[in-house]
């Protein structure tokens, strides 16, 4: 293995059972690192879920790259591609973080970012937008993912 892969890719993610910040290492995401506080393990096997609060430091802050996929819950079109998401978060585990934005309740951050339309899935590496795509298009976010992993 090169270098690159050993670095660490800290990123910051709030514990989904007591969201409690925790700084982790993501290439050490498959061995099931525990909330500092509750224990309980990070889940970063599946979209984790971010709002106005922790936005830049989970994803703008992240040393990884992130795929966010900015949706709502009342949406069709981002219900159909939430298991491609699911999906992707899970085969690339300790590669990529996936993060999940809810626009109707983190409408500061879809407003900055420019998000008019659901689903919009965006790659950011090293803190900067690196690519969006809109809707459901399956070979773009593909595109996306191997851009973020190589």
């Amino acid at each position: 293995m090169s270098e690159v892969e050993h670095a660490p890719r800290v990123v910051q993610v709030r514990c989904a059972f007591c969201l409690t910040p925790n700084r982790v290492d993501l290439a050490r995401a498959a061995q099931r690192p525990r909330c500092g506080k509750c224990q309980k393990p990070m889940l970063l096997d599946r979209p984790i879920k971010v709002d106005d609060e922790d936005f830049g430091d989970t994803v703008v802050g992240s040393e990884a790259p992130v795929l966010v996929d900015f949706h709502a819950d009342w949406c069709q079109p981002c219900k159909i591609l939430a298991p491609m998401v699911d999906e992707i978060a899970a085969r690339n585990v300790g590669r990529l973080l996936v993060a999940k934005v809810d626009t109707d309740r983190a409408v500061r951050t879809a407003e900055a970012y420019g998000i008019r339309s659901v689903p919009t899935l965006m790659l950011f590496m090293n803190g900067e937008e690196a690519g969006r795509t809109i809707g459901i298009m399956p070979d773009e976010i593909r595109a996306l993912v191997e851009r973020a992993v190589g």
